[in-house]
């Protein structure tokens, strides 16, 4: 059973910093893409950046400099640093993780993912 578990998140005033975290298991983190995606309420999810097995990530044009997506080897989790926020970036975030790059597929921001968490709120102020 896969399981991606989230933390972080919370509010915070435009021009500040958050940091996500989405726990999983050691063989999902070694071997599987993931990727955390944005949604607003009654608007299609947006993926925002995706990271595969060798730790290569591709970003979504508009977090582009101030998202930095990364793998914690220790914690076996996938963390998001949010910078310079902006009200845009309010959203309910969740992370992904699928067999991509293990399967021979690329991974980026168009793959099809399977294993979802449950998300975290960020509510950017202005």
């Amino acid at each position: 059973q896969v399981q991606l578990v989230e933390s972080g998140g919370g509010a915070v005033q435009a021009g500040g910093s958050l940091r996500l975290s989405c726990a999983v298991s050691e063989f999902i983190y070694r071997s599987y893409c993931m990727g955390w995606f944005r949604q607003l309420p009654g608007k299609e999810r947006e993926a925002v950046a995706t990271i595969n097995s060798d730790g290569g990530a591709i970003y979504a044009d508009s977090v582009k400099g101030r998202f930095t997506i990364s793998k914690d080897k220790a914690k076996t989790t996938m963390d998001l640093q949010m910078n310079d926020l902006t009200p845009e970036d309010t959203a309910m975030y969740s992370c992904a993780a699928e067999c991509i790059d293990c399967a021979g597929r690329y991974c980026d921001l168009s793959a099809d993912f399977g294993y979802w968490g449950q998300g975290t709120q960020v509510t950017v102020s202005s």
